[in-house]
Formats: structure tokens, sequence, C-alpha cells
């Protein structure tokens, strides 16, 4: 069975500040080397969570 996150808006936007920080680089520059395949693979998670939190935060 999947695990279920509950987290309020404000808890979300926390956590992907702090995914950000722990990833060391700006959203903009995290994305690029996204696109550009050149994330080593802690970063790269990094990245896919917050996509899926930017993809949750979009449907408020």
């Amino acid at each position: 069975m999947p695990t279920v996150i509950h987290m309020t808006r404000a808890e979300a936007l926390r956590q992907r500040e702090e995914l950000l920080e722990r990833a060391g680089l700006s959203y903009e520059r995290l994305r690029e080397r996204a696109e550009a395949s050149a994330l080593p693979l802690d970063q790269l998670l990094i990245w896919h969570t917050v996509e899926g939190l930017d993809y949750l935060l979009s449907e408020e």
C-alpha cells in the first residue's frame, strides 16, 4: 500500500526550501543541471522531490 503524507501548504514550501538548501543550488541552477542530465544521484532525487512539491503546490 502506498504511503500518503499529509502536510500544509506552509510545510510543503518549507520542505521545498530545505531541499534546495541541501542541494546547494538555486532552483534555476538545479533545473538547468537536471535538464542537461548533469546531476549526481543525490541532487537528482532532490530535483524529483522538488518537482513533485511544485506540482502539488500548483494544485491549490
